[in-house]
């Protein structure tokens, strides 16, 4: 069974800085893509930054420059550090990856609980 666990949620005033982490566990034999979505109130899940498997990071234009997508130094975990933060970023942040199960041959898609971060003074 395969989990992606996250953390680094939280309220943070705008200008802040947070950064979220999400580590895939269980019988991985491979992973695809990892990435970040974000949901806010009233909007549809939208792609924040995600690795492809060609190895390019892609972000989403209101997040450039300010968001960066990273590898971590622990196997399968990944970051992303949110700095210049502002209210519209509020939303719940979902880990996103797409893993190659053990004893499987395609990838499934998965994601992570969701972890809450509000930008307000």
């Amino acid at each position: 069974q395969v989990q992606l666990e996250e953390s680094g949620g939280g309220l943070v005033q705008p200008g802040g800085s947070l950064r979220l982490s999400c580590r895939a566990s269980g019988s991985i034999r491979a992973i695809n893509t990892m990435g970040w979505y974000r949901q806010a109130p009233g909007k549809q899940r939208e792609l924040v930054a995600a690795l492809t498997s060609d190895g390019i990071t892609n972000y989403a234009d209101s997040v450039k420059g300010r968001f960066t997508f990273s590898r971590g130094n622990i196997k399968n975990t990944v970051y992303l550090q949110m700095n210049g933060l502002k209210p519209e970023d509020t939303a719940v942040y979902y880990c996103y990856a797409d893993i190659v199960a053990t004893g499987t041959y395609d990838g499934t898609h998965y994601w992570g609980q969701g972890t809450q971060v509000t930008v307000s003074s």
